[in-house]
Parts: structure tokens; C-alpha cells; sequence
């Protein structure tokens, strides 16, 4: 594999979301979701690979490949969100944040969340401390799950 293949998800994602919050998205993602080069099952018993990716083939993946699997996937979380609430184009942290939920919960869930309409209402705020809603899984809050969305929301609120 060249070593510019993980440059292909990263421009695709900063195509969509500018270099900023890609680089943004990129880093906090990865630490959230942590990396496994093997597939596993997550806390809800999803097969998961990577940095988090349940939409591939579960098989042993290179650094490399996780990497570029990452920016790519994220980009095509970036898609829907931005359509969703096209008013964070350009809101790098709070784009960043949002995209990072919907790749977690999925972008349906997103769409229809509060974090969702708050920021389509101007309520940016509102939107950022709504992130702690969704910490957790199976019905039960989970320390993880807590933690990533205090980050999150962190991320969230700068500038604001």
C-alpha cells in the first residue's frame, strides 16, 4: 500500500468539512473510539474493526488502512449532517463535535435529535450541552460513553 493512501479519506473529508475540522474530527474521533486492527464486538455486541467501523469487511487491517478507513468513514457521516444542519459549515469545532456524535449514534439518530434541532434553532449552546443525552447504551449510562461527550461538548463550546 503507498504511503499516501490515508491521504484519500482525509482530503475527501476535508473536501467536505475544510481542513479544519477534518483535522479537528480526525484526532478526537480516534481517541474516542480507540483503534483494534482485529474485529471485535462493542459494548452492545456490534462487530466493530479500527477506529469504530461496523460498515466493512471484519477482517485484520493495517495502521494505514484504519486511518484512511476513519477519514473516509467520517466524511460520509460529515455528508448527512451537514445537510441536516448545513449551518455548521464553517463552525469548525462545533462541526467536528456534531459529526463525531452522528458517527457514534449513526445519522439518523442524529438527525432526529435535540442536538440536531437545537442547532437548526440558533441555539448553539443548547445544542452542545444536549450531547450529554446520549451517554448511553443498552439503557444504561456508561462511564465511555460519558466521557466522550463531555469531550464532545468541550469541543462543542469553543468560541461559542
Amino acid at each position: 500500500q503507498p504511503m499516501d493512501a490515508p491521504a484519500k479519506g482525509k482530503a475527501k473529508l476535508a473536501g467536505i468539512t475544510g481542513a479544519g475540522a477534518a483535522a479537528l474530527l480526525i484526532a478526537a474521533v480516534a481517541q474516542f473510539e480507540g483503534k483494534r486492527n482485529d474485529p471485535y464486538q462493542d459494548i452492545v455486541g456490534v462487530w466493530t474493526v479500527c477506529y469504530g467501523e461496523t460498515r466493512v469487511q471484519m477482517k485484520r487491517y493495517t495502521d494505514a488502512e484504519c486511518k484512511d478507513m476513519l477519514a473516509d468513514g467520517l466524511a460520509d457521516f460529515a455528508k448527512p449532517v451537514l445537510a441536516r444542519n448545513p449551518e455548521l459549515a464553517g463552525h469548525d469545532p462545533q462541526l467536528a463535535a456534531a459529526v463525531s456524535l452522528a458517527y457514534n449514534i449513526g445519522p439518523k439518530a442524529y438527525a432526529g435529535s435535540s442536538v440536531a434541532r437545537s442547532f437548526s434553532a440558533g441555539q448553539w449552546r443548547q445544542a452542545c450541552d444536549a450531547f450529554l443525552k446520549w451517554s448511553y447504551a443498552g439503557g444504561k449510562q456508561v462511564a465511555g460513553l460519558l466521557k466522550r461527550r463531555q469531550a464532545e461538548r468541550a469541543i462543542c463550546l469553543r468560541g461559542l
